[in-house]
C-alpha cells in the first residue's frame, strides 16, 4: 500500500552530525556505455536523457546519440571530478555496473577521492515492463559486477528507471544499506512493505541536471544555479532536513552548466553548518539515530 501520510506535521529531529541545519548530498550518475545499444544487443538505439530532446530510437546504431553520452564519460566526469575533489567535497556515484566496467580510470579517480559508488543498476534502461525474472537476474548481475570492478559490494541501490517490482526484489536480496527508488520526503525513512524495514534514502528529480535535457527544464544555467541555491536556503531555513543534487557527466558536465555547479557548491561550502555528505553517511547516521 501506498504511504501518503510520511511524517505528516511532525517530522523528526535528524540530529545531524554537528547540529547541522542541513545534509546535502551530491550525486553524479555514471550511466555512459551502459545505455540502450543495438551494439550491446538492445533491439533499438538510446533515445533518453541527452541533448536531442525529443530523439527518436532507431533499430541501429544512432551515432551522435552514442557520441553525447561519450562525453560524459571522456570529457563531463573528469570536469565534475576536478571541480568536487578540488574543494574536498564529497560525492556519492551513481555507477551503472556496465558502465563502470568500460572505464576502470574513472572507478579509480572515484575510489582515490574516497566517493561512494552506489549500484545504479546493470544497464541504464527502462524496468517498467521487464519481466520480475530477468530483472532479478539483471540485479544480482549488478551487484556481481560491481563488486568485481569495485572491488566492493554496493551498499547503496539506486535503479532510477524502476518496475513495480524493484523495491521488493532490493528489499528481498537483504544486502542493501539504504534504498534510493524514491522522491517521496526531504528525509529518510523506513519501508515495511516487503518483510524487514529497508532504509528509503530519497532522490530528487527536480533538483537534477536532467531538466536541462528536458522540455519542462532549465533552458540556462543560471536557472539551474537559482533553483538549487532557494531549494537549499529554503531547507536551510526550515531546519532537519535533506537535500539531493542529481548531475550526469554528459549534462552538468559542460562548462557552462558546470560552473553553476560550482558556484552553488559554494554557496553550500559558506554555511559552515551544513553537512556535505555521502549517501551512505546518511543511511548510516539515520540507523544508528533513528533505528527501525
Amino acid at each position: 500500500m501506498r504511504d501518503l501520510v510520511g511524517y505528516g506535521a511532525s517530522p523528526p529531529d535528524p540530529h545531524w552530525p554537528g547540529n547541522a541545519r542541513i545534509a546535502v548530498q551530491f550525486v553524479i550518475n555514471y550511466e555512459e556505455g551502459a545505455e540502450r545499444s543495438v551494439e550491446l544487443g538492445d533491439d533499438m538505439s538510446e533515445a533518453f536523457l541527452s541533448e536531442m530532446v525529443g530523439a527518436q530510437s532507431h533499430p541501429a546504431r544512432a551515432m551522435a546519440m552514442e557520441s553525447l553520452y561519450e562525453y560524459g564519460s571522456r570529457a563531463g566526469f573528469w570536469r565534475l571530478h576536478r571541480l568536487f575533489t578540488a574543494r574536498a567535497a564529497p560525492v556519492t556515484v551513481f555507477g551503472v555496473a556496465r558502465a563502470l566496467a568500460t572505464n576502470p580510470e574513472a572507478v579509480a579517480a572515484m575510489q582515490a577521492a574516497e566517493w561512494e559508488i552506489a549500484s545504479h543498476g546493470l544497464r541504464w534502461i527502462d524496468y517498467q515492463s521487464v519481466p520480475e525474472a530477468v530483472e532479478r537476474a539483471h540485479i544480482a548481475e549488478a551487484i556481481r559486477l560491481h563488486t568485481q570492478v569495485t572491488g566492493e559490494r554496493p551498499l547503496g541501490w539506486y535503479q532510477g528507471r524502476t518496475s513495480p517490482n524493484t523495491a521488493r526484489i532490493v528489499a528481498e536480496e537483504g544486502g542493501f544499506l539504504y534504498d534510493a527508488d524514491s522522491y517521496a520526503d526531504d528525509l529518510p525513512y523506513y519501508d515495511r512493505q516487503h518483510g524487514a524495514a529497508q532504509l528509503i534514502v530519497p532522490y530528487s528529480l527536480d533538483a537534477n541536471d536532467m531538466k536541462f535535457v528536458a522540455l519542462n527544464g532549465f533552458t540556462e544555467p543560471a536557472q539551474f544555479f537559482r533553483y538549487l541555491r532557494d531549494s537549499f536556503d529554503m531547507l536551510y531555513a526550515e531546519g532537519g532536513r535533506m537535500m539531493s543534487i542529481g548531475l550526469h557527466g554528459r549534462i552538468a558536465g559542460k562548462p557552462g552548466r558546470a560552473l553553476a555547479v560550482a558556484k552553488f557548491l559554494d554557496h553550500v561550502l559558506a554555511h559552515p553548518d551544513a553537512w556535505i555528505a555521502r549517501r551512505c553517511d546518511i543511511a548510516r547516521h539515520w540507523l544508528e539515530t533513528h533505528p527501525a
